[in-house]
C-alpha cells in the first residue's frame, strides 16, 4: 500500500477525481510540455457527464494559463476508467507534441497511460487488515505504531489535521449561496448557532457535529481549500469528528494524529481492495469508505482494542454498502453535503455499538470481508448510479430555475 500522503491530499474543491486529479494531471502535463502553444482536454466517462457541475473543465483551463486550453465533453464506449482524460500539447502550426491518457481514480491520485512512474511506490507490504493485525501482534504493536513502522509522517499528519480544522473553521465563517444553479442556502453556520443555544447535551454534541460536517463540505462545495479523506466528496466526514474531538473535547494533538493514522490504515485497505473512486463504486466507495474510516479513528479515541476498531470499521462500510452516487446537476451538494454529516453521526455510533455489542459477542463479519463485498457491488451497480447524473436523485430532484 502507498503512503499515507497519497490518501490525504490538501486540494481544491469540489471533487477529488474531477478536480483535483485532473488539475494534477494537467500541471505534470504542462511541465512534460514546456514548449507547447496550446492545449487540448477531451474528457470522457464521468469527467465528461459531471464535469461542469464538477469544475473540471474550470480547473484545467486554470491549471494551464498563460497557455490556451480548449476543453471538450466527449462521449466515449469501453473505457478502462470511468474518469479518463486525454491531455494533448500542440505547437504554433497545430502540430501535434505529445499526448497523454490519463485516469482520474479517486482521492486525487492518478495514472497515466504508459507512464509507469506516474505510480508512487509502495510504503507498506501488507494488503489486508488480516495480515496488519498478525503483524501487529508478532512485533507487540498497536495500529497507530504499524504506520510509525514504515513511515515517519506525524508532521504531514500534522498538518493535514490542521487544514480540516481551517477548512471547518472557514466554512463556519460563511453564509449566503452556494455556487451553481442549485442555489442552495450555506447552513453550518445557522446549525452551530442552534447547537449553542440546545440544552439538551447528546442533541448538542449531534448538532455541533452536522454542523462541523456540513460547514466542510460547503467550503469544499464552493471550490474552497480541503483535504481528500478519502475523497473531497467525503471531506466533511474526518474534518468534523477532528475538530469536534481537538476543540471541544480537548484531545491534544498527538493523540488526534494516532486516530488519523487509523483512518489512515482503513482509508489505504479500502482504496487498494476496492476502490475510492465514486465513477466507479458509487457513493459507498467515498462517504461509505469515509465513515469506515471514521468510525475506527473514534474507536481508536474511545481507547478501544484492536478487535473493536476492527468492528466499528466493518459496522462503518457495511452499513453503506450498495450506497450510490447521483449528484444532482452533477454538483457535490445533493445528497453529498447532507450526507457528509449523516455519515458523521453514524461513525459515533458505529464506535459506540462497537465497543459493547464486543462485549456480549464476537462479530462473524471482518473488515477483509465488507470491503471484498463493497468491490462487487460497486461492479453491480449500474452505469446510471455511479456519478454520472443519469439516474436515481440526480433525474428526480428538479434544477431549480432563476
Amino acid at each position: 500500500m502507498k503512503s499515507l500522503k497519497e490518501l490525504f491530499r490538501i486540494g481544491p474543491g469540489p471533487s477529488s477525481s474531477h478536480t483535483l486529479g485532473p488539475q494534477r494531471a494537467s500541471k505534470m502535463f504542462k511541465e512534460h510540455t514546456p514548449n507547447a502553444y496550446y492545449y487540448e482536454a477531451e474528457l470522457f466517462g464521468s469527467l465528461s457527464l459531471t464535469g461542469k457541475g464538477h469544475l473540471t473543465d474550470y480547473i484545467i483551463i486554470e491549471t494551464m494559463k498563460p497557455k490556451d486550453c480548449n476543453v471538450f465533453f466527449k462521449v466515449g464506449e469501453n473505457l478502462k476508467h470511468p474518469n479518463t482524460m486525454v491531455l494533448s500539447a500542440y505547437d504554433d502550426k497545430r502540430n501535434l507534441i505529445d499526448q497523454w491518457t490519463v485516469y482520474s481514480v479517486g482521492g486525487g491520485a492518478i495514472e497515466i497511460e504508459g507512464v509507469a512512474s506516474a505510480k508512487e511506490k509502495d510504503i507498506y507490504p501488507h494488503a489486508s487488515f488480516q495480515e496488519i493485525s498478525q503483524y501487529c501482534k508478532e512485533h507487540g504493536l498497536s495500529l497507530y505504531q504499524y504506520v510509525d513502522a514504515f513511515e515517519q509522517i506525524d508532521d504531514y499528519l500534522e498538518m493535514i489535521i490542521k487544514q480540516m480544522c481551517k477548512t471547518v473553521d472557514t466554512g463556519l465563517n460563511k453564509e449566503g449561496e452556494l455556487p451553481g444553479k442549485l442555489h442552495l442556502k450555506r447552513i453550518g453556520r445557522s446549525l452551530l448557532k442552534k447547537a449553542v443555544q440546545c440544552e439538551i447535551a447528546a442533541e448538542k454534541e449531534r448538532l455541533l457535529l452536522s454542523a462541523y460536517a456540513y460547514s466542510a463540505s460547503e467550503e469544499n462545495a464552493s471550490g474552497g481549500t480541503t483535504v481528500t479523506a478519502p475523497t473531497l466528496g467525503s471531506s466533511g466526514i474526518l474534518p468534523a469528528l477532528i475538530y469536534y474531538f481537538y476543540y471541544d473535547l480537548k484531545y491534544p494533538m498527538e493523540e488526534i494524529i494516532k486516530g488519523i493514522k487509523i483512518a489512515g490504515i482503513i482509508g489505504n485497505l479500502i482504496k487498494r481492495n476496492a476502490t475510492i473512486s465514486g465513477a466507479e463504486g458509487g457513493c459507498q466507495a467515498e462517504v461509505g469508505a469515509a465513515c469506515a474510516m471514521a468510525s475506527a479513528m473514534v474507536a481508536q479515541f474511545r481507547g478501544l482494542e484492536e478487535h473493536q476498531i476492527e468492528y466499528a470499521a466493518e459496522m462503518g462500510i457495511e452499513h453503506h454498502l450498495g450506497l450510490t452516487c447521483d449528484p444532482v446537476g452533477g454538483y457535490v451538494m445533493i445528497p453529498c453535503i447532507e450526507r457528509n454529516a449523516v455519515a458523521t453521526l453514524r461513525a459515533m455510533d458505529s464506535a459506540v455499538l462497537a465497543q459493547f455489542i464486543s462485549e456480549v459477542k464476537k462479530n462473524k463479519v471482518s473488515f477483509d470481508m465488507v470491503v471484498h463485498t463493497m468491490n462487487y457491488t460497486g461492479k453491480k451497480l449500474a452505469i446510471e448510479l455511479k456519478e454520472t447524473s443519469l439516474g436515481g436523485l440526480a433525474t428526480v430532484v428538479p434544477m431549480e430555475e432563476k
